[in-house]
């Protein structure tokens, strides 16, 4: 990360003239919103104040002594607070007569459905708890949950919180040696999955992945299955227990204990530079005051009338955050889907919207682009008028994903939040806030009230305006992670040791002309092409501006004249033919040099019919970047279609240019 952070200076933004469109709240949604325009003054008064005051809207047993000890880099907040996150979820709507709200309707891939009220799901949840005792789970042990995307993954979730033990949800989509990994890790002492689920209108199998990561030395003494599928599952009559043989015989009492606002919540393992996962740990008080804030109030959350659908998978934060923790506290009605967008057909999320009448829409950039690039007839065959907010997560979103999510989703009178944060950050930290912010297509826009960021320089110098940087947060905030699992010192590391004094996890921002942020992706996702560095977010979004193309990754090549040459792999729009190759090839690259500039040519642009991605939908650059290498493609067991690289492989050299 040494040197000097050159990003295609700012030129670019101007030519794509984004900075300059803006969308205004209307007067009517701004008279009605949660947020109020006198919100980012207030907290800039007093930030302690202001987030206790965000903290007294949980319960607590026991209200806290001091709101914040800051010992750089590790923070306490709400120290001698006494709490409880599954009460904060479930017992306080019961107990104040909400029992009878809907709290899921869930959606399964084969069609069959659950509707679940805050009444009913306290209920599993303390038996749950009950079954977990029985097995010998105590405060502080820690949790292996690998489930499929099912109402039985957030009742465990919460019946671990219950009793003060912490859970380690790994996504369903992970190999079984990456699931031995993350359980030695955190010396996990039980394994909850399910026999599997449903993926493209098939059953896959999640036990087989269990038993054989089993085969490896850890402390786990048993396994809990939920039984989804049916389909035939080894057993181990020593150590394996299905949920309901244990779970349904249960008392449905059970009195929650209130623990320390820094008892662990939960370990939850993110990618790093090395082979080794982190282990991000986030304690409870802290975590829960930001995340149920920032839920409210970015996504205008008025629990009475919502229905809300958050489609991220509990395997990832953004599934923590707003899935469990924030809008349960907030008393939401959400929407679970468990299986693909295209199954049975590509109108599946937009006939869920219909169906339940979703109002507040959270997804990812990568699933907008992909209905870009199946067409608007999709969503316009259903009924989406009950949309009101619409919310964007994990990566930046192009200008042009943005304008299509904001007209064809939202019929052009949805406010969009694009939001910022990490798994490390446990809440959003960059989003315009609905009602108060006039936004623009790509734009974070500002921190939220009570969040201190900065784009600095190498020297660790305010940019200023119209220039760009690293990102960087300069004061301590609720719901930042507490450490690395067991790892202090590489926590001091990664997140604080370029910057002194400042979090920094990697990403690169600009700052427009008014002071707005857009950001850029990780500063490891930057190019140095020939001295300059560029940004392979920005040459994906103006590879997606150019009318033939819904989606593009790019990646740095070594080069032995440049440096590294920009690699493309692009997907046509529907309806565009690919037979004119070099004719489009050339086209694609005149276009980005228009758009940024002569340096940011692709040196080869390959027409694909999938990217490699995740099940949670994000693309495997390092898989992308070992084929524009000509090296041997890494481990792919991850993808949701492990044969796209294979594909991609055979036909890299056909895509060469002859520049």
């Amino acid at each position: 990360m040494a040197g000097n952070l050159e990003y295609m200076s700012s030129e670019s933004f101007e030519n794509l003239s984004y900075e300059d469109r803006t969308f205004a709240p209307t007067a009517e949604f701004a008279a009605n919103a949660n947020a109020k325009s006198d919100i980012y003054e207030l907290a800039k008064r007093d930030p302690v104040a202001f987030w206790e005051a965000q903290a007294n809207n949980l319960h607590w047993d026991k209200k806290w002594d001091q709101v914040i000890d800051w010992q750089l880099p590790f923070a306490k907040w709400f120290i001698g607070g006494k709490i409880n996150a599954s009460y904060n979820c479930l017992d306080k709507h019961v107990l104040e007569g909400r029992g009878s709200r809907v709290a899921f309707h869930f959606e399964g891939e084969p069609g069959d459905t659950r509707t679940i009220t805050y009444g009913q799901l306290l209920t599993q949840v303390k038996k749950t708890t009950n079954a977990l005792i029985e097995l010998g789970v105590k405060q502080g042990d820690r949790i292996a949950i690998y489930m499929p995307m099912i109402p039985e993954a957030v009742i465990a979730m919460l019946a671990c919180a219950r009793l003060g033990a912490m859970h380690s949800v790994v996504f369903g989509g992970f190999s079984a040696d990456s699931l031995l990994a993350r359980i030695q890790d955190a010396d996990a002492t039980l394994v909850i999955t399910a026999d599997g689920g449903y993926r493209k209108g098939a059953p896959f199998a999640l036990k087989p992945a269990v038993d054989e990561a089993l085969k490896g030395k850890t402390k786990v003494k048993n396994v809990l299955v939920v039984k989804r599928t049916g389909q035939p599952t080894e057993f181990d009559s020593g150590r394996d227990i299905w949920w309901h043989e244990i779970v349904d015989r249960q008392s449905d009492q059970h009195e929650a204990q209130f623990f320390d606002s820094e008892q662990g919540l939960f370990i939850l393992y993110t990618s790093g530079t090395t082979a080794k996962p982190k282990g991000i740990y986030h304690t409870t008080g802290g975590y829960l005051t930001q995340a149920s804030f920032t839920h409210r109030i970015v996504f205008d959350l008025k629990p009475e009338s919502d229905i809300y659908w958050c489609t991220a998978d509990v395997g990832w934060i953004t599934g923590h955050s707003y899935v469990v923790y924030g809008p349960l506290i907030n008393g939401a009605t959400q929407v679970i889907y468990e299986g693909t967008p295209d199954t049975p057909s590509k109108s599946r999320m937009f006939e869920i919207i219909q169906k339940y009448k979703v109002t507040i829409l959270y997804t990812a950039p990568t699933l907008i682009r992909t209905w870009m690039k199946w067409g608007d007839e999709f969503p316009n065959s259903c009924n989406l008028s009950s949309l009101r907010v619409l919310g964007s997560v994990g990566e930046p979103i192009n200008p042009e994903a943005w304008m299509w999510y904001r007209e064809v989703i939202g019929s052009n009178r949805c406010p969009i939040v694009d939001t910022w944060w990490q798994t490390e950050t446990g809440a959003i930290m960059i989003s315009p806030l609905p009602g108060v912010t006039a936004t623009k297509p790509g734009s974070a826009m500002k921190p939220l009230p009570g969040i201190s960021a900065e784009v600095v320089d190498d020297e660790a110098k305010a940019v200023g305006n119209g220039r760009g940087g690293y990102l960087v947060l300069t004061h301590p905030w609720p719901s930042m992670m507490r450490g690395i699992w067991g790892e202090p010192e590489r926590y001091k590391e990664t997140y604080w040791s370029r910057f002194n004094g400042l979090y920094f996890a990697g990403d690169g921002a600009k700052l427009d002309k008014d002071g707005a942020i857009w950001l850029l992706g990780r500063v490891d996702d930057v190019m140095n092409v020939s001295g300059h560095r560029i940004s392979t977010t920005e040459v994906e979004s103006a590879l997606v501006s150019h009318e033939a193309i819904a989606e593009a990754a790019v990646v740095g090549a070594n080069d032995e004249m440049t440096g590294q040459g920009i690699v493309a792999f692009v997907i046509l729009r529907g309806g565009i033919e690919s037979a004119s190759g070099e004719q489009l090839v050339k086209q694609l690259r005149d276009h980005v040099a228009k758009e940024i500039g002569p340096i940011a040519k692709p040196r080869q642009i390959m027409v694909v019919a999938e990217l490699p991605k995740t099940r949670s939908g994000k693309i495997m650059r390092r898989l992308l970047r070992d084929v524009a290498e000509n090296r041997a493609v890494g481990d792919s067991t991850t993808l949701a279609d492990p044969n796209v690289m294979k594909l991609i492989s055979e036909g890299l050299n056909s895509a060469k240019s002859e520049d």
